[in-house]
Order: structure tokens, then C-alpha cells, then sequence
């Protein structure tokens, strides 16, 4: 598993992008994690599906919310991350009104989560290889914190959480 210290894994995210006002689409577009990452410091979320319970509920409200206080405590982006296709997240993204506060970023293929060892199994629940939820501080491309949940759990990975980390 990734832990504090480590470079973020050499991989391709996908983000759904439209041009402002028209809701024509320009995307799906690649975002390569180690250029995207370069230079920047980012708070960084995952979670195992768009569209979930606590993630919608919980999850991404925060960080939307907390948006300027990540700004001015140094954090350039706010990243979340989601096994699931540019598609699907770009429609979440404007269900949770993210706008340009929070990235949405797909990890269809989990390449990402299994790069880092944070997947998660709910074959079970026909949901097949998602990513585990947590959050990280990024600087440089690097892992600066990690904070991970434990099965079923939202307590470590949240907003506040990361934001005290951030200005700390």
C-alpha cells in the first residue's frame, strides 16, 4: 500500500469536461497524475462509487464546502477520485454541483487504486473492484499524509480531517 513519502503512481485519470454555457462536451480527457500533480499540492479523496450514499451525502459536500478554506491553507486542487468512467463522474460532478472547486476524476479501470493498494472487493455486492475510501495530502506528486478508512467507515477521510492536516 502507498504510504506517506511515496511518489503517486505513473497513471492516467480520466476527467468529463464541458465548455461553460452550452454543455457542449470536451471530454472525456486525459490527466496524467504525475504532470497534473507536479509542483501543485493537493487534497486528494477517494471513494468507492459516484452516486453512493455517504459519498454523495457526506463525501464530496465537504470538500465542496471547504473549498476556500483548502485554498488558503496552500492546497492548489481538490482531486476526487472514483472507480467509475469519465461519463458517469462528469454527471456527478454536476449533480454535487462541484463546479470548479472539485475535480472529478475517473479511475475506470482501477489502475490508479491498484497502483496505490487501496482497492476494495464489493464483487459481493455486484459493484465488482472499486477503490477504498480515503484521503491523502499530495505535495509535489508526493503523499504527504494518508488517512485510510476501515471497512464501511467515514471518519479519517473527511474534509475537516484533511483540512487540518493541510494547514498544519
Amino acid at each position: 500500500m502507498i504510504k506517506v513519502g511515496d511518489t503517486l503512481p505513473a497513471t492516467t485519470l480520466m476527467e468529463f469536461s464541458e465548455v461553460e454555457g452550452n454543455g457542449c462536451s470536451i471530454g472525456p480527457n486525459p490527466v496524467d497524475v504525475a504532470k497534473a500533480a507536479a509542483g501543485k499540492t493537493i487534497a486528494l479523496f477517494a471513494l468507492p462509487g459516484a452516486f453512493t450514499p455517504t459519498c454523495s451525502a457526506k463525501h464530496v459536500p465537504g470538500y465542496v464546502e471547504k473549498f476556500a478554506e483548502f485554498k488558503a491553507a496552500g492546497v492548489d486542487e481538490i482531486w476526487c477520485l472514483s472507480v467509475n468512467d469519465a461519463f458517469v463522474m462528469g454527471a456527478w460532478a454536476r449533480d454535487q454541483k462541484t463546479g470548479d472547486k472539485v475535480r472529478m476524476l475517473a479511475d475506470g479501470s482501477a489502475d490508479f487504486a491498484k497502483a496505490t493498494g487501496l482497492t476494495l472487493d464489493l464483487a459481493a455486492r455486484g459493484m465488482g473492484l472499486r477503490s477504498n475510501r480515503y484521503s491523502m495530502l499530495v505535495k509535489d506528486g508526493k503523499v504527504a499524509s494518508l488517512n485510510v478508512e476501515g471497512p464501511g467507515k467515514f471518519e479519517v477521510s473527511d474534509a475537516a480531517t484533511l483540512l487540518a492536516q493541510a494547514k498544519g
